[in-house]
C-alpha cells in the first residue's frame, strides 16, 4: 500500500565526542533519517538525541522512545494533524552581521526557553569552526561567536553524542540535529 504508515526512531546519542565541533557519521545518518521523514509520505520520526547512553546503542529509557513513537503514530497513522509530534524542525537560515538567525517550521516552533542553549556550532567564511552562543528570540534562535565575523554555516547537536544539546519546544520534544548553510538557502 502506498499509504502504509512508516515510523522510525532517529539514532540516539551514543559514544564519546571530542570537546570541539567535529564531523560525525552518526550525525550525518540522523540527517538522512530526518530528510527521509520529510520526503516520504506517511512517515514519522521519533527524535531520541537525548535518551541514549554513551556506552550502549540501545537507550535504557524505552518509555520515552515509545511515547515519542506513539505521538508520531497518532499523527501519521490516525491522521490527527493537531497533535504536536515533533520538536523544533529547521526551516530557514539568514544572517544579520556576525549572527545567524534560525527559523523553524510552523507548528514546531513553539520554542521553550531553557537557560543557556547548548549544542550549536558555527563555521566562518574562512573555514574556522567554533562552538557558538545561542539565544531564543520569539520563535527564532540567534547564533553567534565573537571569533567568527562572517558565519556561513550552523550545526545543531552535530555529533555522535551531543551531550547538553537542549533545544526543545514547549511540549518538551527535542529538536532534531541539523546543519544549514547560507549558500544552500
Amino acid at each position: 500500500r502506498h499509504d502504509l504508515p512508516f515510523l522510525m526512531v532517529q539514532l540516539p546519542n551514543f559514544m564519546l565526542d571530542p570537546p570541539y565541533p567535529a564531523e560525525s557519521n552518526w550525525a550525518e545518518m540522523r540527517e538522512v533519517q530526518l530528510q527521509l521523514s520529510k520526503t516520504i509520505p506517511h512517515t514519522g520520526l521519533a527524535v531520541t538525541i537525548d535518551v541514549g547512553e554513551w556506552n550502549d546503542i540501545h537507550p535504557l529509557n524505552k518509555k520515552v522512545v515509545g511515547e515519542r513513537l506513539a505521538l508520531q503514530a497518532v499523527r501519521v497513522a490516525y491522521g490527527e494533524k493537531d497533535v504536536i509530534s515533533d520538536g523544533p524542525l529547521f526551516h530557514s537560515l539568514s544572517s544579520e552581521g556576525n549572527k545567524l538567525i534560525i527559523s523553524f517550521k510552523e507548528g514546531t516552533n513553539n520554542l521553550l526557553p531553557v537557560g543557556k542553549l547548548r549544542g550549536f556550532s558555527l563555521q566562518g567564511a574562512d573555514g574556522r569552526v567554533e562552538w557558538a552562543e545561542a539565544l531564543i528570540e520569539g520563535n527564532r534562535v540567534i547564533v553567534w561567536n565573537d571569533k567568527i565575523s562572517e558565519p556561513v554555516k550552523v550545526r545543531y547537536a552535530w555529533g555522535n553524542n551531543p551531550e547538553g544539546a537542549n533545544l526543545r519546544n514547549r511540549e518538551g520534544l527535542p529538536a532534531s540535529p541539523f546543519q544549514a548553510s547560507l549558500t544552500n538557502q
